[in-house]
């Protein structure tokens, strides 16, 4: 399923601590559904001594956060995402309310005819015949 937020796209953190920030995606992982992005839920890391860092420290990164918390911008605004299938046979994500393109993404394979494909008729289940009488939490309840 594509994600609605991709490398590079300027987004809005719509909940959390840094609810109304915007910054860059800088990595998506969409096996955990989570973004990474400029300069939002920054942590504190402390460096221990190393040879490659010989003073340590403590320097600030950012950590991810899950996809759902963040929305696309455009004109300033967090958009909600959909998606379209353009004339030649290529997925446009489109930001709903507004109708502008964010970007165009290649599919995997071009759109069909349009028509979908008919689904073979299930067989048929044979009905269980029906308990007469009244249920048993019913009767102990009349007792």
């Amino acid at each position: 399923m594509p994600a609605h937020v991709r490398k590079g796209d300027t987004v809005m953190v719509t909940r959390g601590d840094d609810k109304g920030r915007v910054g860059e995606v800088l990595r998506v992982d969409p096996k955990n559904a989570q973004v990474v992005v400029k300069g939002i839920n920054l942590q504190t890391k402390h460096l221990k001594k190393t040879q490659q860092a010989p003073q340590g420290g403590v320097i600030q990164r950012e950590a991810p956060i899950h996809i759902s918390k963040v929305s696309p911008v455009v004109d300033g605004k967090a958009v909600r995402v959909g998606f379209r299938i353009q004339a030649d046979g290529s997925k446009a994500r489109v930001a709903r309310h507004h109708g502008k393109d964010l970007k165009v993404l290649n599919v995997v394979a071009p759109a069909r005819g349009g028509e979908k494909p008919a689904k073979a008729a299930a067989p048929a289940k044979a009905a269980a015949p029906k308990a007469e009488g009244k249920s048993t939490k019913t009767k102990k309840a009349a007792k």
